[in-house]
């Protein structure tokens, strides 16, 4: 039974049924949000979900880490995917009482991970030359999508954790943006999907960037300036549940 299993309370709906399919370990996390218009963000979210908001305002996150331990629920690690940056571009959803993410965008740099993730998830993964590395205290990150026929997206910058770690009180936009409990997504004939997930609650700082280039939501019609919030997690270990129907 994994360790993570020992904190269960602050979810806000019990554990899934059945037994997980996969493990992973995010590392050196940057949490940047903007807040968008909701009608902007309708356009491009299945009509099945509702835009989740936080006092009536709509939020986009673009999230940079590195990937570590990922492989399936009792069964060793598959090489060239357990290891490796990824890059989401997000919102938040809710279906029912379930509020969730949607995942514009995933990009990684394995090719593999992101075939089985395209399979599997039918989330929107693309294959992207990255790099991700600490020097002086400073997370350094680089991302260019390289999938053929994919629409271009770079994401260039740094960024580092100031402050006291805490955790986010209920109630407040920190915890609305970050715990999350499931994620959406749709198949081929645009059947919802709801794929659980189960983590620790996070353990945030502030942070600090400095974003060089991000044409990360250019293909929403939607250019980013500086980001509003930034929150930065040094780890999170997480479970994840196969997808059913919704």
């Amino acid at each position: 039974m994994p360790q993570i299993f020992d904190k269960v309370s602050h979810r806000p709906w019990p554990l899934p049924s059945g037994r997980w399919v996969m493990e992973q370990r995010w590392h050196d996390l940057l949490f940047a949000h903007w807040r968008v218009e909701k009608e902007l963000l309708r356009q491009h979210v299945p009509s099945g979900l509702e835009i989740d908001t936080y006092q009536g305002q709509a939020w986009l996150g673009v999230v940079p880490f590195r990937m570590e331990g990922v492989k399936l629920s009792y069964r060793p690690a598959i090489p060239g995917t357990s290891r490796f940056p990824e890059l989401n571009v997000r919102t938040y959803v809710k279906h029912g009482e379930k509020a969730g993410v949607w995942f514009f965008s995933l990009d990684a740099a394995s090719r593999l991970a992101v075939t089985v993730a395209r399979a599997w998830f039918h989330l929107p993964y693309f294959f992207a030359g990255m790099s991700c590395v600490e020097r002086d205290g400073w997370i350094e990150y680089a991302s260019d999508r390289k999938q053929r026929g994919a629409p271009a997206a770079v994401l260039r910058g740094k960024y580092r954790p100031k402050g006291e770690t805490f955790q986010a009180a209920s109630g407040t936009l920190e915890q609305f943006l970050t715990e999350r409990y499931c994620l959406y997504s749709a198949d081929a004939q645009g059947n919802l999907k709801r794929g659980e997930i189960h983590h620790r609650p996070w353990n945030l700082q502030l942070a600090k960037a400095e974003i060089s280039e991000n044409s990360m939501t250019n293909r929403l019609g939607l250019t980013l300036e500086a980001p509003e919030l930034l929150h930065f997690s040094r780890r999170q270990d997480v479970l994840v549940w196969p997808l059913r129907r919704v």
